[in-house]
């Protein structure tokens, strides 16, 4: 006697069964997506007369004041696209700063902070700087204790301008050059 394999249809927004879609945060998007492609599962999940979730969102949990599972995933969906909006402003707030440090008379060094905010990976990009200007380049910690690149040589002109070219998640309005010059 063989045992049949059971197939299970999987989402195509959050890769999970699409029975624990609602588990996902996604919910939403799941949904809309298994009427696009699923129409005939769509109907046996989410039909008009039989709707386990509206029944499951109408029902009073004990305890509380007619909270149900589905109030609950609508607000952990409307906390995780506020969390991603929360990002994206704070993406679009953030500056990336190109400095100009003068170590001795005839000496600089140019500094690269901000660039983590963007999804740049600051190893690789110090690497390129390093061998797109043919100078020393690394990722060091500031003061603060955040990641920062220095390269050595006077390049923010260039280094803006391949920010720029390389990384279009970056806005041309939010990099800053800044020169500092050493006190006497």
């Amino acid at each position: 006697m063989a045992i049949q394999a059971k197939e299970v249809l999987y989402c195509g927004v959050c890769t999970m069964p699409l029975e624990y879609c609602e588990f996902s945060g996604t919910q939403g998007k799941c949904k809309s997506w298994l009427q696009e492609s699923h129409e005939d599962v769509y109907k046996s999940l989410y039909s008009d007369d039989g709707d386990k979730t509206e029944k499951v969102a109408q029902a009073p949990v004990e305890g509380e004041e007619a909270r149900s599972d589905r109030t609950f995933v609508k607000d952990k969906s409307a906390q995780l696209e506020a969390k991603l909006e929360r990002e994206n402003q704070k993406k679009l707030s953030s500056r990336v700063l190109v400095k100009r440090v003068e170590r001795t008379k005839r000496k600089c060094v140019t500094i690269v902070h901000g660039l983590e905010i963007f999804d740049v990976e600051l190893k690789k990009a110090a690497k390129m700087f390093a061998n797109r200007f043919a100078c020393g380049s690394s990722v060091a910690k500031n003061n603060q204790n955040q990641d920062e690149i220095v390269v050595q040589g006077d390049f923010s002109d260039e280094i803006k301008d391949l920010i720029l070219a390389t990384w279009p998640k970056v806005p041309e309005d939010n990099i800053d050059l800044v020169e500092e010059k050493k006190k006497k």
